[in-house]
Formats: structure tokens, C-alpha cells, sequence
């Protein structure tokens, strides 16, 4: 493979400490890291901080620098059998250092294994999470760990990336670039060293050789928007694919759905966050016209977190079709809705007597409860009562949709309520 044919992040991946950009507060003089290393002790290690900003270089840094074996792993295509196998492989000399990459995606045994390997000295972990690890990472494993919290990347630090790649870079070399604005490439690195790096990888590439060629924002502006079609959690195309899986389930479509699913999964997406979203549509689209929906989406939903991928996907795509192809009814949301709206508007209207609950003698005294007819001592568990204010008497807020569950239901309750009726 060819120079240039490797990802400039990649090229450029700093081979030292002292190369890091933008996390001073770390690796300073007489900054935490720094210290440790210049001791030689490299404790468990959790880096907290959003993408693009070092967490895997330092990490494998950290590792050179007290000469330990560095073992790279994914959250997103580990199991709990890998895992097992890489702790088994790692001997009795020198502990080696476990990298796991977005470790905040690692489920309870996937976790409670690289617990018992800490404990017992068998490796040191060095966990990367964009999350906060103190929702998302057991607390027993995060005690035995060093939280440390990465920086995204000021602009001067983005500035000073940029220009030191197209100085030390061949390819860019090769350009002549010179960046006559930077406020366009700031801002859609926003914080990211990897964004960056890539971005100004891509304006390069439209560059002819041996050339100048000047950067401009508006450069940027159009090679981003023609080129950068990249997934980010952030970003508008996360909410773009968010809403076009949850829109593929309410059409019912489950290829669209499984599509859509697949895209957010490879882009990296939490898949607790997806199985969260399909709770949600169980009962705003599919609601009563399918009870079981969202039962099969809360124990989804249960799965997920405790499996983690890749395994889950499999429990994820199984619920996705099974949203995507159910019965769809939207009544009990529109209900709720109003409800809401309702209910802030007469928030002093007050429960009538009968419904009030009397558990003292003078609260019975004064009415409470008194006149409340008790379903279950009739015929059928039911008996004609008003359950709202006066004030509100013959408001309708749930309107059944025209599926079989719903209406069968509406055929009960107006049988019954028309019977009484009748006999009063």
C-alpha cells in the first residue's frame, strides 16, 4: 500500500508523548501522565473524552513508553470469549496493556472479565469512552481505574495540526498549500484531530502538484459538502438516519428498517440507544393495536444491555422487523397528548368528591369518597359513573384507531356504557 493510499491520520499518528496536540493538562510538564512515566508505572486507565482527540495514540504510547506488549481491542466486535482468550494469552512476565476502545459499550460479564484481570494483575486495562464513565462503566471496575478526561481540540490546536501536516506530510508537500483562511476548517473539525486531518486530506486531493494552491473557506465549504459523507453521533446525519429508521417502522417497511439499523450499527451508534428508540415506536406507533410490541421492545431493550455486540444485533434486527411489520396505530399518543394540553389548562379543577380517597374520619366526615360505586360489585365490573370534574362532563380525548384490538375494545366499552344508560 502506497503513502498516500493511507489515511492521513494515520500517516501522521504522532510517534512520541511530546507530538500530542491540544492535552497539556496530561502530558505537560509535571502533568499526571507525564509523571507516571517518568516513574515507569503505568496504572488501569480510563481516557474519557470525545472522538478525535488522542485517546487511542496516547494509550499505545503510554504502552511504548514502559515497554509493554499493546493489545488493541473493539467494544463494538469483542465478545466475552475473545476477551477471555486475549487474558488467557497474556502470560506471567511483563502484564501487557489491553486497550479497549469505546469500553462504555461493554456489557456487565464483558466488564465483570476485565475486572477479574485487573484485580488479579494479569493486564493493565487503558478503557477509551465518549461517555461518562461513571454511568456507563461499572463501578467496581472504574474504583481499580485512573479517570482522566481528554480535551476535544481548542482551535489554535486544530490550526497548529494543520499546519504541521502540511509541512511535514509528502503528499501535501507536493501541494504547495498555503491556508489563506482557517475558519471554515475549524469549524468542521470542531474539536476533532481526526476530522481535521482528513478534511484537509480530502482539499489536498482536488490539488494539482507542484503548484500553489490557496484555501479558502469557501474551498472548504464545497469540498466538505461534496465529500464528507461520515456518521457522527453529533451531528445532522445521526438525527438524518434516526429519523429516517424510525419513519421506515412506522411505514412499514422492514427492509428500510433493517437498512437504516445496519447504517447507524456500522457508523458506530450505541445500540441501547437504538433499542431505546424502538421502545418508543412500540408505543407511539404501534401502541394498542398491538400490545405485545412493546413488550418484545422492552425485553429488546433488556437484551441489549445485557449482551452487547456484536451478539445484540441479532435481538435488535429481530425486533426491528417485527416493529416494521405489526399492526400501527397512533390513538393512545394523540390521547396522551391531549390529555397534557387539557390538563395544564384546568389544573384547578378539583377531583370531585366521590373519587377522593377518605383514609381519616373527618375526611369522611367532610364527603369524601361517599357516593363512589364500586366496579367490581356489579354485574360485568361496571357501572355507570362520571370520572371527570363537572366541568369537564363528555370530554373525549381517546379516540380508537381501525384495527381489530382497538375497536373490539371500543364495541365493549360503548355496549357497556349504553346498557347502563338505558337502565337508569
Amino acid at each position: 500500500m502506497s503513502d498516500t493510499q493511507i489515511p492521513l491520520p494515520e500517516r501522521l499518528r504522532p510517534r512520541d508523548l511530546s507530538e500530542i496536540i491540544g492535552q497539556d493538562h496530561l502530558l505537560g510538564v509535571a502533568a499526571p501522565l507525564r509523571q507516571m512515566i517518568d516513574q515507569g508505572h503505568l496504572p488501569s486507565i480510563i481516557f474519557w473524552g470525545p472522538p478525535g482527540v488522542g485517546k487511542t495514540t496516547i494509550a499505545l504510547l503510554l504502552a511504548q513508553a514502559v515497554d509493554r506488549t499493546f493489545i488493541s481491542l473493539s467494544a463494538l466486535n469483542t465478545g466475552v470469549k475473545e476477551l477471555r482468550e486475549v487474558i488467557a494469552d497474556s502470560g506471567d512476565l511483563l502484564t501487557p496493556v489491553v486497550f479497549i476502545d469505546e469500553i462504555h459499550r461493554f456489557n456487565k460479564s464483558q466488564q465483570d472479565a476485565l475486572l477479574n484481570a485487573v484485580e488479579k494483575g494479569k493486564i493493565t486495562l487503558i478503557g477509551a469512552t465518549t461517555e461518562n464513565p461513571s454511568f456507563e462503566v461499572n463501578s467496581a471496575l472504574l474504583s481499580r481505574c485512573q479517570v482522566y478526561t481528554l480535551n476535544g481540540l481548542s482551535n489554535e490546536a486544530i490550526q497548529e495540526l494543520i499546519l504541521r501536516a502540511i509541512q511535514q506530510d509528502k503528499f501535501l508537500k507536493d501541494r504547495h498549500i498555503q491556508i489563506e483562511e482557517f475558519d471554515a476548517l475549524v469549524q468542521f473539525a470542531a474539536g476533532d484531530a481526526r476530522k481535521a486531518l482528513n478534511l484537509i486530506d480530502l482539499i489536498a486531493s482536488t490539488f494539482e502538484s507542484d503548484i500553489e494552491n490557496i484555501v479558502t473557506n469557501a474551498i472548504v465549504v464545497k469540498v466538505a459538502q461534496q465529500n464528507i459523507a461520515r456518521y457522527d453521533k453529533s451531528g445532522e446525519q445521526h438525527y438524518d438516519l434516526v429519523s429516517a429508521f424510525i419513519k421506515s417502522i412506522r411505514g412499514s417497511d422492514p427492509d428500510a428498517t433493517l437498512y437504516w439499523m445496519a447504517r447507524m450499527l456500522k457508523g458506530g451508534e450505541d445500540p441501547v440507544f437504538i433499542a431505546r428508540r424502538m421502545l418508543i415506536a412500540a408505543s407511539e406507533d404501534i401502541g394498542n393495536s398491538n400490545p405485545n410490541a412493546l413488550l418484545l421492545a422492552g425485553e429488546c431493550f433488556r437484551s441489549v444491555q445485557a449482551i452487547g455486540m456484536p451478539e445484540c444485533r441479532i435481538i435488535l434486527g429481530q425486533c426491528a422487523v417485527y416493529l416494521a411489520t405489526s399492526a400501527k396505530s397512533n390513538s393512545t399518543y394523540l390521547a396522551i397528548n391531549k390529555a397534557l394540553e387539557l390538563a395544564e389548562k384546568t389544573s384547578n379543577l378539583p377531583v370531585p368528591l366521590h373519587l377522593r380517597n377518605a383514609p381519616t374520619k373527618l375526611m369522611k366526615q367532610q364527603g369524601y369518597g361517599v357516593d363512589y360505586l364500586y366496579p367490581h360489585n356489579y354485574p360485568e365490573n361496571f357501572v355507570l359513573q362520571e370520572y371527570l370534574p363537572p366541568e369537564l362532563k363528555g370530554t373525549k380525548l381517546y379516540e380508537s384507531a381501525r384495527n381489530k384490538r382497538e375497536v373490539e375494545g371500543e364495541r365493549l366499552q360503548q355496549r357497556r356504557w349504553q346498557q347502563e344508560q338505558q337502565q337508569q
